[in-house]
């Protein structure tokens, strides 16, 4: 029903996206937690004078989602619904070539002692040092029983990796145990078509290991969210608003390019990011920025690291607002909470600031979010509100 009431015209809407921002009471922190530790007098002067709170659940109450999931809700897609798997969003950020047959995985470089992976990250090696292992690995491994194998680096211990030959498939589970101190996973098949691909799989991790085997930290490889290109409807025709994404990390350029919006360049830092997004203002309508750190400092339980970097981002929310768009929402795609060092199911704090003249007056966090006006919906629903708020929606009805 939405899409047929859209209008398509020259107001501005702005998702500023802070990865796992959402967060617990820290009982090692006074019961607070980073955003409400942070200081933040831009956030929150825009909050109590301009703001409505309120919190958005990803995919499901109880349910913790990916990165995916988390974003494909925030623009207004059923993320049970669209499934994209992470090695799409992986290869496209990185720009690699993706054919109609390949079959993408996003990698991790790792430390595995005795069978066990002892660290998933492998200490978040250098991207420096990420890059010689994958052309190592490149020129070591260029086939596997026919099937051409291509790596590409990402940051620091990440890679992209495309399998291309006849008759793969995307139906594998993940090559990784997705926490430390657990067994090396292997890619199992989820159906019988899938067999020979997992041996594929399983064949380059393995020469894989042996490659890197002198290796002291990095010794070994990991993959997951084997896929193909989805077939989704794209951004700019199902808002009727051309869409541009800013984000430094790889995968959510991937993200952005499998709906249909525009990747200008990676920006270095989040100055840059404003730099770009100030360039580029008068020719879209829908702007979408990423920030990562505070998704990074979740995962690694670093309580002062996310606080930091939720106010280094609040120094640049002035030049973006300085651009005077209709709307400015600052969101999360999930929580990723210090005290669990992981993403989890808690409800993403969300912050919609409109000239409507509505306010509820209170400095952003997640306590004042939950007392909100906007109270707890679906990340699913946020674009259709944002819609709203932007003047973009028709009547319904007589």
């Amino acid at each position: 029903m939405t899409d047929d009431l859209i209008l398509a015209n020259d107001n501005k809407i702005i998702f500023l996206v802070l990865d796992g921002l959402g967060d617990i009471p820290d009982p090692a922190h006074s019961f607070m937690t980073p955003l409400e530790a942070a200081k933040k007098p831009n956030m929150d002067r825009l909050a109590v004078e301009k703001g409505v709170l309120g919190r958005t659940i990803p995919v499901g109450v109880g349910i913790t989602p990916g990165s995916g999931p988390g974003h494909l809700s925030l623009f207004g897609y059923d993320p049970v619904r669209y499934e994209i798997g992470r090695g799409i969003l992986e290869v496209l950020g990185l720009n690699m070539d993706l054919q109609p047959s390949d079959v993408a995985a996003r990698g991790n470089f790792c430390t595995v002692k005795d069978g066990i992976v002892t660290d998933r990250r492998a200490g978040r090696i250098e991207t420096s040092i990420g890059e010689q292992l994958c052309e190592r690995l490149s020129k070591a491994i260029p086939s596997v029983d026919g099937v051409k194998v291509f790596l590409k680096p990402g940051v620091s211990h990440r890679f992209g990796v495309v399998f291309r030959g006849e008759g793969l498939s995307d139906e594998l589970e993940d090559a990784d145990p997705h926490k430390d101190r657990k067994p090396l996973a292997l890619a199992a098949p989820k159906s019988p078509g899938a067999e020979k691909t997992a041996a594929v799989v399983n064949r380059f991790m393995k020469k894989a290991m042996e490659v890197l085997r002198d290796e002291p930290v990095a010794n070994a490889v990991l993959l997951r969210g084997f896929s193909k290109n989805p077939d989704i409807p794209l951004f700019p025709e199902k808002y009727r608003m051309d869409s541009l994404a800013i984000t430094t990390y790889p995968m959510y350029r991937g993200i952005a390019k499998v709906l249909g919006m525009k990747v200008e360049k990676e920006p270095a830092d989040y100055k840059e990011m404003v730099s770009i997004l100030r360039e580029h203002y008068d020719r879209y309508q829908f702007f979408f920025l990423h920030v990562k750190e505070t998704d990074v400092a979740g995962e690694d339980g670093n309580f002062k690291e996310k606080t930091r970097a939720i106010e280094f981002v609040d120094t640049i929310v002035p030049d973006i607002y300085a651009l005077k768009p209709k709307v400015l929402v600052v969101a999360g795609d999930h929580s990723t909470p210090c005290p669990l060092k992981g993403h989890s199911w808690h409800p993403v704090p969300l912050l919609i600031v409109a000239d409507t003249g509505e306010r509820d007056g209170l400095p952003f966090h997640e306590k004042n979010c939950l007392k909100g006006s906007t109270g707890t919906i679906y990340a699913k629903e946020l674009m259709t509100l944002a819609l709203a708020y932007g003047l973009k929606l028709d009547k319904y009805g007589a």
